[in-house]
């Protein structure tokens, strides 16, 4: 079986690499030249474990191929995963220009029937806008071929991303037709040996799942950090209540750790074109503009407990950062909490300093040298008048807390991820701030 996926961003490439890995013949496009040479070479542009190794391994054999031109590969394939980028709007829509793009060649270029599959995350509706845009493009060729369209919403997450889609725990498909169904049963039946579920549903649905997931998600975070900072006000700690309601099959404790905010590709944008498609149709999402705000004044948490433990004046302060990435195995900053603190600490007159263990680059391209980059933990703390933990990595677990003593100048400890021990901390002679407790 042959398919086409349309982008090699995060989704496009686990996808595609993911398929070639289970013998399916994929031809992954994108319209960025260098991206795709380096592809060819074996250059991953996103960090993601265990994705590099088996992009070259499918590459070599030949399962896997890499171009740039879209309408060269549609006629060869049965299927095409669209999974090109929505970046939000100002406004919090998703922008579906490239989207409808890939629908254009399509309706411009296909000759025989096929598959069109959104993979990307978008609005409700949108596959009726692919379809239109499809036989808007036929008609001004005179032609009329059969297509299906469909919608597949991923659910993978960065660090876990080849793990997910290698075991998936459901996939859900919004199908139209029974060729469309058994086309995308035909695909994923090797995935399918560990009984795991495939979901199928009308169109709006599946594209609606993958909105309503995440925002699901979010709200767990922002619920469990609002409970957090109402626990530190009144004296409870929150990992005790999360220990308490997590009991409760009916809550579980997936999602229910506290922390300085959530960020990423996926919820922040999710959250916001939530709230817009609502707002289209006439309806407030009063609880996820809720879990929205809390999340952004989140944010700023530990930027506030850094100025109130030097009573507001930080002008001059030697702060580290231990993280920058939005979660652990990921190099991934998009809307990543450490962009908001670094910049509300230079705006404070404070010398930063950062060490995280593979978005260093990513921070390079983003902030530039307006900070100093560490190789190592205990090089970041060198001089520091306080460290700020905003990154939960494993590496950063058991430090040896005797040689950032040593380093640090003033020992004040602030753990956004709430990742220590309270008491081991103040034993080691830190002042010690976190989250809730």
């Amino acid at each position: 079986m042959k398919i086409v996926i349309a982008g090699t961003g995060y989704v496009g490439l686990v996808t595609g690499t993911c398929f070639a890995e289970m013998g399916t013949e994929v031809y992954c496009v994108d319209i960025d030249h260098r991206k795709i040479e380096n592809l060819k070479r074996g250059i991953i542009p996103i960090y993601e474990p265990g994705l590099e190794e088996m992009v070259i391994r499918n590459y070599e054999v030949g399962r896997l191929h890499f171009t740039t031109d879209l309408a060269s590969v549609i006629n060869e394939v049965e299927v095409l995963f669209s999974a090109v980028g929505t970046p939000p709007d100002e406004d919090g829509s998703a922008d579906l220009r490239y989207v409808l793009d890939v629908a254009r060649t399509v309706g411009q270029c296909m000759r025989n029937y096929l598959l069109v599959v959104t993979k990307s995350t978008v609005p409700v509706g949108t596959a009726q806008k692919v379809r239109q845009t499809i036989l808007d493009e036929q008609a001004k060729r005179g032609v009329s071929i059969d297509f299906d369209i469909a919608s597949n919403p991923e659910f993978l997450k960065e660090g876990a991303a080849v793990k997910d889609f290698m075991h998936p725990d459901r996939i859900v498909v919004g199908i139209e037709t029974q060729r469309a169904k058994t086309l995308m049963e035909k695909l994923y039946h090797p995935f399918m040996l560990n009984n795991f579920r495939i979901i199928y549903m009308d169109v709006p649905s599946a594209e609606m799942t993958k909105y309503a997931a995440n925002a699901m998600l979010a709200t767990r975070i922002s619920f469990m950090n609002d409970m957090a900072n109402l626990c530190e006000i009144i004296g409870a700690d929150v990992n005790m209540v999360r220990k308490g309601i997590g009991a409760d099959e009916r809550i579980g404790n997936s999602f229910l750790y506290a922390g300085c905010g959530y960020g990423g590709s996926c919820f922040p944008k999710d959250v916001k074109a939530l709230i817009r498609t609502a707002r289209m149709h006439h309806y407030p999402m009063r609880i996820l503009q809720a879990v929205e705000d809390v999340n952004e004044d989140q944010k700023t948490l530990l930027f506030r407990k850094l100025r109130k433990a030097y009573d507001g004046d930080l002008n001059g302060k030697q702060i580290a950062l231990w993280g920058l990435a939005f979660k652990p195995e990921t190099d991934d900053m998009r809307e990543a909490p450490a962009l908001v603190l670094i910049e509300a600490l230079l705006k404070a007159g404070c010398r930063v300093t950062v060490y995280d263990p593979v978005a260093i680059p990513e921070a390079r391209r983003r902030i530039g040298d307006r900070i100093r980059y560490a190789k190592d933990i205990y090089e970041a703390v060198e001089g520091a008048e306080a460290l700020l933990i905003v990154t939960e990595w494993k590496e950063f677990r058991l430090p040896s807390w005797t040689v950032v003593k040593e380093r640090m100048k003033k020992l004040l400890l602030i753990d956004g991820r709430n990742i220590y021990d309270p008491d081991e901390l103040a034993e080691a002679g830190f002042t010690y701030h976190c989250i809730g407790r």
